[in-house]
């Protein structure tokens, strides 16, 4: 298995796509474990020499920031805080975040400003590498102080505490260690600050960002490949996705999903046959403008994320160069809070525009017969497919309510202004979920539709078209439905894209 390497250096799409499926092995870089000693090596020297105390090196935490700690304790000081901030409830988060949530942690200590030991970097490195995972679950972070509870969790097994996912059950870490002997990640007492620097940080946030951006970039690509199939077989017209229209309106969203749509169309004969309509209805016309305005969404979200990922969010800051620790607020999760409540309405515009042309297709109008079934009455065809795709539409919505409008007081007042950034990176994963869904369905449609009006789409769209017809057939009686439309969904999720070029990017 490939080792990759973690360090100052940003890492791809693609190779983040291989840390969250578990595909390689972590190392930290040389440049990384320099920084990460020479931090530690300053800040036990700045703590010899300092005669004030220094929050959460030899401090309490939160609103007992002011209790300074003996030196005799400051090890308890950090593994209590482990213990006790370990407070998750609900859903179990997914393996790929965790996954994620450990390479983000290292990351954020390969830029050296956290003054942790590398013995206890290099057993979080270890942990990854066994194939064990901590147990985190998805409630529990405020979005500021970093995400208390859920780093929590992913710490306790460097205590050899908690519970771990082993071999798809959870096991007491103890039975893993053991289980696995030698090649076993080193458990710590932890030293001064440790305790602070592994739960101090927005890696929960970032690696759920993360996650849906790996997952965005692909749905966006397939709601522009599904859509333009879906004007092909609703007899649509190929003008709106012209260059020189959208080249009046340069929105780069705008402009990069009317070259790819036009890119598919102009090779479908039926773009290119007399039309008795002169224009098509905005879920077909528009898809420039509404799919770009989510691409253009996107691709913020995209950029904050980027940068977070590359960041150092602990506190307090080990800074060798001003002599000096200090106290700040990198932890709080606000840039995130807000692209990730941004991300969710732009993925749901998706899969809202996506339903539109199902019901569209679904209509009996164009030559079609209602509900794309060829003998109406007698059958029902995809008419509870929509209804499905409706229904999923209507939670997303919901979903998109902002978390991060929201904000709570906490430890006494000290923490007085959190992100909530947390509820919205566990939200966003849902509406990432549900646009599979609702995707997939149209696709069905969209290939039934197609089906029925036995139209050349060109090449582009038949490959796509002939794939998907290898798992789930045309629909000529009724059926029962269900196990396809699970079958659309995970087609999308697990159909090779050619060539990551074709995908939302920053370059």
């Amino acid at each position: 298995m490939k080792t990759l390497s973690i360090g100052s250096h940003s890492l791809s799409y693609s190779e983040y796509q291989h840390i969250a499926e578990g595909a390689v092995k972590l190392a930290l870089s040389d440049d990384a474990a320099a920084k990460i000693r020479a931090s530690r090596a300053f800040l036990e020297d700045k703590t010899a020499r300092s005669e004030r105390p220094i929050y959460g090196v030899n401090t309490g935490f939160g609103s007992l920031c002011n209790i300074e700690i003996s030196e005799e304790d400051l090890g308890l000081l950090q593994t209590n805080l482990v213990r006790s901030h370990a407070c998750g409830m609900g859903e179990y988060v997914r393996p790929e975040v965790i996954r994620l949530m450990i390479a983000l942690k290292l990351k954020s200590f390969a830029v050296g400003v956290s003054g942790i030991r590398l013995e206890v970097c290099q057993s979080l490195v270890d942990l990854y590498n066994s194939g064990a995972l901590p147990v985190i679950y998805s409630q529990g972070s405020l979005g500021a102080s970093g995400d208390l509870a859920p780093l929590a969790h992913m710490s306790l097994p460097l205590l050899g505490e908690g519970s771990l996912w082993w071999n798809g059950e959870i096991v007491d870490t103890e039975v893993v260690l053991k289980a696995l002997g030698s090649n076993a990640w080193s458990t710590h007492i932890l030293a001064s600050k440790e305790g602070l620097a592994l739960l101090n940080g927005t890696q929960f946030m970032a690696a759920h960002g993360m996650f849906a951006m790996l997952h965005a970039r692909r749905l966006d690509y397939f709601a522009d490949k599904i859509g333009a199939l879906s004007t092909a077989a609703h007899d649509g017209r190929i003008e709106p996705f012209t260059a020189g229209v959208n080249a009046t309106r340069p929105q780069p969203g705008q402009v990069m999903t009317a070259s790819r749509i036009h890119h598919w169309l102009k090779e479908a004969p039926i773009m290119h046959s007399p039309k008795s309509h002169v224009q098509d209805p905005y879920s077909f016309r528009c898809m420039p403008q509404v799919h770009g305005a989510s691409k253009n969404a996107l691709m913020h979200a995209m950029q904050v994320i980027g940068t977070e990922v590359d960041a150092a969010t602990d506190n307090p800051v080990v800074l060798e160069e001003q002599d000096a620790v200090i106290s700040a607020g990198n932890f709080h999760g606000q840039p995130l809070a807000l692209v990730l409540d941004y991300a969710a309405l732009a993925l749901h515009e998706l899969g809202s525009i996506s339903e539109r042309r199902t019901y569209q297709l679904i209509s009996g109008r164009r030559g079609l017969p209602p509900f794309l079934t060829p003998n109406p009455g007698l059958n029902s065809g995809l008419m509870i497919a929509q209804y499905t795709a409706a229904g999923i539409v209507s939670q997303n919505k919901q979903y998109c309510t902002p978390a991060s409008a929201d904000s709570i007081e906490s430890s006494n007042g000290q923490e007085d202004h959190v992100s909530m950034g947390a509820n919205a990176a566990t939200k966003l994963l849902k509406v990432v979920d549900n646009l599979y869904s609702i995707l997939g369905i149209e696709l069905i449609n969209a290939a039934q539709a197609v089906d029925l009006r036995g139209c050349d789409v060109g090449a582009g769209l038949k490959g796509l078209l002939d794939q998907f017809r290898h798992r789930v057939p045309t629909l000529s009686d009724d059926r029962y439905l269900h196990p396809e439309l699970v079958t659309a969904a995970n087609f999308l999720k697990s159909e090779a894209l050619v060539e990551e070029s074709v995908l939302l990017s920053l370059n």
